[in-house]
């Protein structure tokens, strides 16, 4: 293989496994005081619902005999042309597998291996603030338009994880009204920016999974045409 096409498939290799990678979030003892955010499309019947959004910030707040222990909050930033929504309930995937977890604020109830409907699958654990021993429904407590709801999630754990990672975010987003929506729906979270305890920000792109940031596909292209570059004058050099 050319020194060009290694390059770009290279490139291509490495933009494929920051898409993976960037659906994840992945914390350890050393990340405590750093905040990473979600964002959560509206999708329901095969198709992504315009204007049904929400938003969670999970601050990984310390880390306790066999717990790892965070502040949460979830915004509903649902806006037009839907009319009205209420997030109801809001969960994810962890490895390793929990044992357990507890909740404090709005969301103070807990599930644990349970079935998300509108066929998103079966979740690690979820968190609402009424309704049955599952991750269905919200009876009738929730974030609403333009609302915040804050507290603190404690998940366990056999033995203490040297790491986390936090996959398959989900909101559910029930009591629908406009755009011909139906009545409830499933929000599919992407983690977006974190901030650290000092205040930095993460933008540009990037995506942090245990504190450190991973390059856009934008600056991995950078990388592979100036590879690409160098194979070019490497060949006129050779010829």
């Amino acid at each position: 293989m050319s020194f060009t096409k290694f390059a770009l498939a290279a490139a291509a290799f490495m933009a494929t496994a920051t898409a993976a990678n960037a659906s994840v979030i992945t914390v350890n003892p050393s990340n405590i005081g750093q905040s990473y955010t979600v964002n959560y499309d509206g999708f329901a019947d095969g198709s992504v619902i315009a204007g049904l959004t929400g938003q969670a910030t999970f601050t990984l707040t310390g880390v306790s005999g066999n717990s790892y222990n965070f502040n949460y909050s979830v915004t509903n930033t649902s806006a037009a042309p839907i009319d009205a929504s209420r997030i109801s309930i809001f969960g994810f995937d962890t490895d390793p597998n929990i044992t357990g977890a507890t909740s404090t604020g709005l969301f103070s109830r807990t599930a644990t291996n349970s079935n998300v409907p509108s066929g998103f699958g079966r979740v690690d654990v979820c968190f609402k603030g009424a309704g049955g021993p599952n991750c269905s429904g919200g009876g009738g407590v929730g974030v609403q338009m333009g609302d915040t709801a804050t507290g603190t999630l404690t998940l366990n754990f056999s033995s203490l994880p040297s790491e986390l990672t936090l996959s398959n975010f989900f909101v559910r987003y029930q009591s629908i009204e406009g755009a011909h929506a139906p009545t409830s729906a499933i929000g599919r979270g992407t983690p977006g920016g974190s901030t650290s305890s000092g205040g930095t920000t993460s933008t540009g792109g990037t995506t942090s999974t245990g504190g450190h940031p991973i390059p856009a596909p934008a600056g991995l292209w950078l990388f592979a045409a100036g590879l690409a570059g160098l194979g070019w004058r490497f060949g006129r050099r050779k010829a």
